[in-house]
């Protein structure tokens, strides 16, 4: 059975990867053409220099983010393949840098959010009111 769940998890872990390789393949793209862009419409050479000094920049932090994406998704699936880990949440350790108690150890997509349950994690020990009328 645990052989099934680590083949399963590494399986999860690859297809993560993958699309962090995707996306940052796509930033790769968009930074060509944006400084392919710049340089048609630049007017001294130091905007050229600029343009191609941005496309570097945008490329390599693209790279970063996938490294760290990849990274993530190892510690992921070494939480939910640890014995008696639990698949949602590590206990701290060398995968949790802040050193808080319980981080969440799934995917993680730069730009979101963490989502809970209404009225959970609030803080006040009561329920949250949800306004579901946007005006």
């Amino acid at each position: 059975m645990q052989a099934a769940k680590n083949a399963a998890e590494a399986v999860k872990e690859k297809a993560a990867n993958i699309g962090a390789s995707a996306k940052a393949g796509m930033e790769k793209s968009k930074a060509v053409a944006q400084e392919k862009t710049d340089k048609m419409t630049a007017h001294t050479q130091m905007e050229k220099e600029m343009a191609e000094e941005k496309k570097n920049k945008r490329m390599a932090e693209a790279e970063y983010h996938k490294q760290e994406a990849k990274e993530s998704n190892a510690a992921a699936r070494r939480a939910t393949s640890a014995p008696g880990g639990h698949p949602m949440y590590s206990t701290g350790g060398t995968d949790n840098p802040t050193g808080a108690t319980e981080v969440p150890a799934g995917r993680v997509t730069e730009g979101t959010v963490e989502s809970r349950p209404m009225g959970v994690g609030t803080g006040t020990g009561g329920t949250t009111v949800h306004k579901t009328r946007v005006e």
